[in-house]
């Protein structure tokens, strides 16, 4: 592992061109588990072409892809074996409701890179150009375990927000044992997220679920809580990553209303409550 901060920050990475049809819309709904109950009007507007409509979390996909084939990340100034990298945080802005077809060219900048002590962050801002203007702009952060040290600045401290009352929302989410595998087709092939010998020797019994997977999964239902299964008035959704999940276990969010906006937590329940996603926003107008 190395980290230089000097080549890395305001690095531009390589533009992406990113097509997309409505099938690819259903196959990454489908992977967070759209479709449950096909009777259900909210579930079909995800996972039938009538009505469809794009999750906001879709504009955090085309950005992740290339970064994690393995065996290694490779960024400018930065170089890491996939095992030690986790994502740290995501969010995504939205100017417009995504079509359920289009064409992007996706500009990447490593804007911040931050040492943590023991582990380095890298933070990469992304914005998608369409015909007619950027269609979105997202935030993806990196942790990469083991890799801090290099003497750089800390950067913000990210604190666990509290609420101070009851939620005015609590949705459960169920994930399946081949979630993981699902998801994998829309992109993201990292082996800790379907090899068992690759999770183990990255410290954890078995593989993951994509940190995109579980964003994706709660915005969801989150989505579907408020808007009746209507993505389209949302401007934007973010969250930080605050634990694992496991294929195939149920998660639960609390939900906080705010105007038109919404503060979430989500948990693991059947591991005692163990956070998941901490920082929840959802944002409509």
């Amino acid at each position: 592992m190395s980290v230089d901060p000097g080549a890395a920050v305001g690095s531009r990475l390589p533009d992406l061109e990113h097509t997309w049809t409505p099938l690819d819309v259903l196959r990454y709904h489908l992977a967070l588990g759209a479709g449950s109950d096909p009777f259900d009007p909210r579930e079909l507007r995800y996972a039938y072409e009538d009505g469809l409509r794009v999750l906001p979390t879709y504009a955090a996909l085309a950005p992740s892809l290339g970064m994690f084939e393995p065996p290694r990340l490779r960024l400018p100034g930065v170089r890491a074996d996939l095992a030690r990298v986790l994502h740290g945080a995501q969010s995504v802005a939205l100017p417009v409701p995504l079509p359920t077809s289009g064409s992007v060219r996706v500009e990447r900048v490593v804007s911040h890179v931050w040492d943590k002590g023991a582990n380095a962050v890298v933070v990469i801002d992304a914005t998608a150009h369409a015909t007619g203007g950027p269609l979105w702009t997202s935030q993806s952060t990196l942790v990469v375990r083991g890799a801090g040290g290099f003497g750089g600045g800390r950067g913000p401290r990210a604190a666990p927000w509290r609420p101070d009352r009851p939620p005015d929302l609590a949705i459960d989410s169920a994930t399946l044992p081949q979630q993981a595998l699902l998801y994998r087709l829309c992109g993201d092939t990292n082996p800790l997220h379907a090899d068992p010998a690759f999770a183990r020797a990255a410290g954890y019994p078995a593989p993951v679920l994509h940190g995109l997977c579980t964003f994706g999964v709660v915005c969801k239902a989150l989505v579907g809580a408020v808007l009746d299964g209507d993505a389209d008035p949302v401007t934007g959704f973010s969250a930080r990553f605050a634990g694992v999940v496991h294929p195939g276990e149920p998660l639960r969010t609390r939900a906080w209303l705010d105007g038109s906006a919404l503060r979430a937590t989500t948990t693991a329940p059947g591991r005692d409550e163990a956070p998941v996603l901490d920082a929840v926003e959802l944002r409509w107008g």
